[in-house]
This record gives C-alpha cells, sequence and structure tokens, in this order.
C-alpha cells in the first residue's frame, strides 16, 4: 500500500535502550521471533528478513532502570503483513504466558506488551484502508475491544507461528513529549508530516501519504514532563526515512526556519524534538 516506502516519509527503524542486552535478546528472539543481523558486545541489530533492520537494542554504560512520568518512548509498533500474522501471536504468546493487551482501532487491531525492561510493544496489522473512515482530513480511531473469536478464525493451521514474518516491517512510533503546540510545529512544519487526528488536547497522530499515523505524540505522562536521564531504558532514537536526499536539504531547511538545530553524530543526521526525543534523517 504503500504507506512504509518512497516516496511516503515514515518511521524506518527505532533504537531501543535496555539493561541487559542478553536478557533482551532472548525475549526478542524467543518470544517475538526476531534474528540477529549483526551484535557487539554492548548492543544488536535485529531483522526478520536477514537482511535489513528496523529494530536495534543497545545496553548504555551505568544503564539505570526505565523512568516514569518523563518524555521519551510511549510504544514502538511492528506492522505484520496479515491478519493470520497476528491471529498466530496470540496464540504463541499465549501458549508462551505472556501477558498482553489489546484493542481494535478501526483502522487496525492490535497487542500491547512489554519487554523485560518495561519498554512498550505494539503489534499489529491494518485494516485495509478503503476500510477507514476520514473526515475531511482527520481518520477515525477508537479503542474499542478486541473481537479475538473473530480474529482467530483466520488462522491457517498449516501455517502456524513461526517467527516474525519476513515483510513485517516498522509501522510507527509513539511517544511521550511535554506538550503539543511546538511538538507539533517541529512535525508539522519542521518535518513535514500532517495532523490526522486530535485526541483532544492531549494527543496527536501525524502522517504523510494519508496513513492512520506513522507518529503519535501525547501528554499522557503530564505537560511539563521532564527528559529521562541518557543512561536509562528507553528509546535512544527512531530513525525518519526521507525519499531522497533533496527532501533531507529540505527537511533540514525548514527545521532551521523554525530555530530547530540539525547535527552529525557518528555519520547521522540528527535533531530533537521540543521533548528531547531523537531523531535520526535518512535516505
Amino acid at each position: 500500500m504503500g504507506f512504509h516506502s518512497k516516496p511516503t516519509k515514515f518511521v524506518g527503524h527505532v533504537n531501543i535502550k535496555v539493561e541487559n542486552l542478553e536478557r533482551s535478546l532472548t525475549f526478542y528472539q524467543e518470544i517475538l521471533g526476531f534474528d540477529i543481523l549483526e551484535q557487539s558486545p554492548n548492543s544488536a541489530k535485529l531483522t526478520t528478513d536477514g537482511k535489513t533492520s528496523f529494530l536495534s537494542l543497545e545496553q548504555p554504560e551505568n544503564v539505570i532502570p526505565k523512568q516514569g512520568r518523563t518524555t521519551g518512548l510511549y510504544h514502538f509498533a511492528i506492522l505484520l503483513p496479515k491478519r493470520s500474522d497476528l491471529a498466530n501471536i496470540v496464540v504463541h504468546l499465549t501458549e508462551k504466558g505472556i501477558r498482553f493487551g489489546s484493542s481494535d482501532h478501526l483502522v487496525s487491531e492490535a497487542l500491547y506488551l512489554h519487554d523485560p525492561d518495561g519498554n512498550e510493544i505494539e503489534i499489529y496489522i491494518d485494516r485495509d484502508p478503503s476500510e477507514w473512515t476520514w473526515s475531511g482530513e482527520e481518520v477515525a480511531m477508537a479503542v474499542d475491544p478486541l473481537d479475538f473469536e473473530n480474529l482467530l478464525s483466520s488462522i491457517n493451521p498449516s501455517n502456524l507461528w513461526k517467527g516474525m514474518p519476513k515483510d513485517t516491517v516498522m509501522g510507527h512510533i509513539h511517544l511521550h513529549v511535554s506538550e503539543l503546540t511546538k511538538t507539533e510545529e517541529f512535525y508539522v512544519k519542521g518535518l513535514g508530516f500532517d495532523v490526522v487526528n486530535r485526541f483532544g488536547r492531549q494527543a496527536l497522530f501525524l502522517s504523510t501519504g494519508k496513513y492512520h499515523h506513522h507518529i503519535g505524540v501525547n501528554t499522557w505522562n503530564g505537560v511539563g514532563a521532564p527528559q529521562p536521564p541518557e543512561n536509562s531504558v528507553g528509546m535512544e532514537s527512531f530513525t525518519l526515512i526521507l525519499p531522497d536526499e533533496d527532501a533531507i536539504k529540505e527537511t533540514v531547511d525548514n527545521l532551521q526556519k523554525i530555530g530547530v538545530a540539525v547535527t552529525e553524530e557518528d555519520g547521522r543526521l540528527i535533531t530533537y524534538d521540543p521533548s528531547g526525543n531523537r531523531v535520526a534523517l535518512a535516505v
């Protein structure tokens, strides 16, 4: 459908900080079915297709546990290719004794769980875009109960859970922020996203290409919430994939026009939203 490929801007990679890399790798491999693409003593890139990575883990020096009531990661969301894949992982998680929540968002069906450090993970499938309801520039979303009986009817007994399907992608990211006005300016005027849903005065959902959202932001940890310490569990950064070098240049110019700096760190172009969430820009 093109929501996670060029020319759409989308979240292509998320880097998560953990307390114990080996413990986390056990979870992400045995429970979620990722493979390791690359590994160093303090970090690992995970893959589903054996060639690319959309999720990395790192163990910072002097790491401390996840801090509450701060800005940063609310959840990252893994998008599965087919509805039967979601049904299969429901069975798999249940067999493994993993607790999870669920929701029907109208545009999607989703599960929610936490890794060993409390980083929240959404695993979801999209409904066909023809089923999404738009009112002008806003798409209807909800938090309704998931119909498990209907979902599980899509299971193919000959194709049960064997790990993350190779066509799995990073569907979106949802962040805690300290306020919404400057945040909206950063993501709309700076990064070029459209607001596609406003959840009262507490959350915004943003996308390009008429997706239901590539990025969500909320103030549910409190207006004025502080940034977490650099060495705490949580999100290190997410990478925004842009169509080409011209789009990178345009985005950098737009960020500078609203007073936001872009710097190079370890070969990556890096900027920060008003709440200190680190964003890497890439082609």
